[in-house]
C-alpha cells in the first residue's frame, strides 16, 4: 500500500514514484534504488497536519477527557511517522508524550508491507494506544475479519474517523477500477469519519512513466482503466451515490495539489 508517499523536488514533485504498491521505505532494494535513483525524499507530516484542525475530533462530536474511547484506522500507514505525528496532533502536543499519553483514543494503523510495519512497530513511542499491523486492504474477507475483531475489543461497529492517505492510485493501478470502488465502499462500511486524500491522475501518469524509464513491466489495469481525470470527484461521487456518506468538509489541498476531504456517514 502507497501510504502517505513521497515527492521529488522537480516538476513532478506531487507525483509518486515507481514503487509499484508505493512502500516507500527500502520495502525492496530495487524500490530503494529506484528512490535514490529519482532523489525521493518523504513528505513530513507538517504537509498534511498543517491543514488538519487539532480540533478535529472536538469538531465532529469527539470531546477530550470526557471519558469515550474514540478509535482511529490509518489506511496504509507506511513506516508509522504520519500516523503518531496525527496522534499527537489531535491530542495537542503539550498533552501527550511517551510517558503520558491520553488514554481515550486508540489508533490501528496497517500496511501491505510487512518491513515497514516492522519500523512502525518499532519505533511505536505509543504501544498501548497505537497498534501497527500488515494487512491487505484488498484482501475482503481477511480485511473484514481483522478489521472487526479490533472494533470488538471496545465494544464498536465502526472506527470513529478512518484516515486513508495516497493509497488510491496504488489499488486503481494495480487492482483496477472495481478494486478503487470497492476500497472506498469498505472503507466507507468501516468508518463514521473518513477522512480521505486520493492522487489525482497526474500521478497516475507519472507512477507509469517512471515504472518504464526503468524497464519494469507497466501497471497490470492501467491502459484499461475507464475511471479516470478528476478522481477526488469520482471518489466523492462514489461514496455519497453509494455509500451513503456525505462531504462536510474540505481541509484544502496539500503543496503537492492533493484535496483532504472529510466524510461523514449519513
Amino acid at each position: 500500500m502507497e501510504a502517505h508517499d513521497a515527492h521529488v523536488n522537480s516538476e513532478e514533485s506531487e507525483n509518486p514514484g515507481a514503487a509499484p504498491y508505493g512502500n516507500f521505505i527500502n520495502y525492496s532494494q530495487i524500490a530503494y534504488n529506484v528512490i535514490c535513483y529519482l532523489g525521493y525524499t518523504f513528505n513530513p507530516p507538517e504537509n498534511r497536519l498543517s491543514l488538519i484542525p487539532e480540533a478535529l475530533l472536538q469538531n465532529i462530536g469527539f470531546t477530550s477527557g470526557d471519558g469515550e474511547r474514540v478509535l482511529m484506522l490509518d489506511v496504509g500507514c507506511n513506516s508509522g511517522d504520519l500516523s503518531v505525528a496525527l496522534y499527537k496532533h489531535l491530542l495537542n502536543k503539550e498533552a501527550c508524550t511517551s510517558d503520558s499519553p491520553r488514554q481515550e483514543l486508540y489508533m490501528l494503523g496497517f500496511d501491505l508491507d510487512q518491513d515497514l510495519i516492522l519500523r512502525a512497530q518499532t519505533s511505536n513511542p505509543f504501544p498501548q494506544n497505537i497498534q501497527f499491523i500488515p494487512l491487505d486492504i484488498t484482501d475482503d474477507t481477511e480485511s473484514r475479519a481483522v478489521l472487526q475483531a479490533f472494533l470488538g475489543k471496545f465494544g464498536c461497529s465502526r472506527f470513529h474517523l478512518s484516515t486513508c492517505f495516497a493509497v488510491t492510485m496504488w489499488v486503481h493501478l494495480n487492482h483496477g477500477d472495481a478494486a478503487f470502488l470497492s476500497l472506498l465502499s469498505r472503507l466507507a462500511s468501516h468508518s463514521e469519519y473518513l477522512l480521505l486524500e486520493a492522487q489525482p491522475w497526474k500521478c497516475y501518469r507519472s507512477a507509469a512513466r517512471r515504472l518504464r524509464k526503468l524497464g519494469r513491466s507497466d501497471f497490470d489495469h492501467f491502459k484499461a482503466l475507464k475511471i479516470r481525470g478528476d478522481m477526488a470527484a469520482h471518489a466523492r461521487e462514489h461514496l455519497e451515490k453509494q455509500c451513503s456518506m456525505e462531504l462536510v468538509q474540505c481541509f484544502g489541498n496539500t503543496s503537492w495539489d492533493r484535496s483532504l476531504l472529510l466524510f461523514r456517514r449519513q
